[in-house]
């Protein structure tokens, strides 16, 4: 089986790829496309030379690893994607062979994540548009409505979340799924010491989230705008 996780960033997705990492059947692949969306649009990111000389660049290659063997023989292999990566001229007919599924969460938490990280994100920067392409892109190729599980319910209820999606994608769940070492993960992207310190901390996902943060005016429009999309999946 072969899982890609699609979702922006700021979005639990880490966690969740440490999740399905601590599954002994589970190969992982931490965003296969950045280096490939780095190369492409020319952005400056954080750690970005890093990110080019550590990836692959040319975005053909990273689908045929996608849909190539498995690392080390598993019978698993999880891929987080970012949905932001997967800019105009990036193939995607390979969703057709992949166990798609979406992962969302409140613009306003992931807004004000992202703010923290990397100043005055944009649309493009979060990826709540190019999720609800790609959901509907899906639904287009395979045929399907694919699973959508909002990080909300994740936090709030792990292992119930979890069963459920194993359950929806076909998959035994695993318990030690629940759990992973503190600090970093042998599969972390070059990335890694800029944008995961909190899941470094972690050893499980983290508890039940309160209510939304409040977003400076200045993030108001933002906000306004990935609602429509984030809406959309959730419901």
């Amino acid at each position: 089986m072969r899982i890609a996780m699609w979702s922006g960033p700021r979005n639990l997705s880490t966690a969740m790829m440490y999740s399905f990492a601590a599954r002994a059947d589970t190969a992982v692949w931490d965003e296969p496309f950045y280096a490939a969306y780095l190369a492409k649009t020319g952005l400056s990111h954080p750690l970005g030379q890093e990110i080019l000389a550590a990836g692959e660049p040319v975005a053909d290659k990273v689908v045929a690893r996608c849909l190539g063997p498995i690392p080390n023989d598993r019978p698993v292999f999880y891929q987080k994607h970012m949905t932001h990566h997967m800019i105009d001229g990036f193939d995607r007919g390979w969703l057709s062979q992949m166990t798609n599924v979406f992962l969302i969460r409140h613009p306003a938490r992931v807004i004000a994540s992202y703010a923290a990280k990397r100043e005055n994100p944009t649309l493009n920067d979060i990826g709540f548009r190019q999720q609800a392409e790609i959901y509907d892109q899906v639904c287009q190729i395979t045929g399907q409505r694919p699973p959508v599980i909002d990080s909300f319910e994740i936090r709030q209820n792990p292992e119930m979340a979890l069963r459920g999606l194993c359950r929806d994608i076909g998959l035994d769940f695993d318990p030690a799924m629940l759990k992973w070492p503190k600090g970093p993960h042998a599969d972390d992207g070059a990335w890694a010491p800029h944008w995961y310190g909190s899941v470094w901390n972690s050893t499980g996902f983290a508890g039940a989230e309160g209510g939304l943060p409040t977003l400076p005016d200045e993030f108001r429009a933002l906000e306004a705008a990935a609602l429509e999309f984030y809406q959309k999946l959730q419901q």
